[in-house]
């Protein structure tokens, strides 16, 4: 699937994924149809359809955002996000560049990470 441009993406994306996937917005916490969700399978960027996580990584962090302890190999891309008087870990995605979220040092798990993923951005592919 080649990479479609903004007004492409702008016309096949609502205005709430647009708005988190290509500007960096963050959806409302606990408003996410994966938030809680423990189907199994593969979740995957909305934009370019690349493998980003897997259910066995998926924790239940309290925080309103979908977690992840670890993301697949080379699907994403660390950035340094300074908005908001805040310096974050902004995770996008390795393929097309879409923000998917933030990437926390305080993961409860053996990673110790925690990826803080907005739902808007994913698929989920079920086994």
């Amino acid at each position: 699937m080649g990479m479609q441009s903004e007004e492409e993406l702008k016309k096949r994306l609502t205005p709430e994924e647009y708005a988190v996937l290509r500007t960096g917005a963050t959806e409302a916490p606990f408003s996410g149809e994966f938030v809680h969700t423990d189907t199994r399978g593969t979740f995957n960027c909305k934009v370019c359809a690349n493998p980003l996580f897997t259910s066995e990584k998926k924790f239940d962090s309290g925080t309103g955002w979908p977690s992840f302890d670890d993301a697949i190999a080379g699907s994403v891309e660390m950035k340094t996000d300074t908005s908001y008087g805040m310096t974050r870990t902004e995770v996008v995605c390795a393929k097309c560049g879409s923000h998917l979220g933030h990437m926390f040092e305080d993961g409860p798990t053996e990673t110790g990470k925690r990826y803080c993923i907005n739902s808007v951005c994913l698929n989920l592919e079920e086994k």
